[in-house]
């Protein structure tokens, strides 16, 4: 319980109320990310959250971090999340076009994003395309997870946006 003070100073105790876990996410990755990749902007819900630079509407191009169903991944049954970059445009030439630019610096940002991110068609959209990764079944409870998944959102916008700038 935590003490609280009601203007006119009377005292009175309410239980402490976490914030939502992608919530957690937006505080964390706004407190890590520099300052010279842009103003940064996001969107965070019940489901994950969605990150992007300088403009006050999401833009087709940007990064997200949400839950997603497992078959989506491998196939069976129960929860992954998904943490990177999306390309969502209507045109699947124009998604192609945006994941082969940041593919030519592959090299570079793969010496921080390690093997795990893939490049490739999205989750459920043959249309869209991606550089993500997937944990299959997170331990949701983990008090840790918003750290993980704030400092892994992190690496992908500070590797793939200057690449997406080049």
């Amino acid at each position: 319980m935590n003490l609280c003070v009601r203007p006119g100073g009377t005292r009175f105790y309410a239980p402490r109320v976490e914030l939502p876990l992608f919530e957690q996410v937006a505080d964390l990755v706004r407190a890590l990310i520099p300052d010279e990749l842009g103003d940064l902007r996001w969107r965070a819900h019940r489901r994950g959250i969605k990150v992007w630079f300088d403009t006050d509407q999401a833009p087709k191009e940007h990064y997200e971090a949400q839950h997603l169903p497992r078959r989506h991944v491998d196939g069976q049954e129960g929860l992954a999340i998904e943490v990177g970059f999306h390309a969502e445009h209507p045109n699947q030439d124009t998604n192609v076009a945006a994941i082969d630019q940041i593919a030519r610096s592959e090299k570079a940002w793969r010496k921080v994003l390690g093997p795990q991110p893939e490049c490739g068609v999205f989750y459920g959209s043959e249309t869209w395309r991606r550089v993500s990764e997937a944990w299959i079944e997170p331990d949701l409870d983990d008090p840790e997870l918003a750290f993980e998944i704030a400092g892994r959102l992190v690496d992908y916008l500070t590797m793939i946006e200057p690449a997406r700038q080049q």
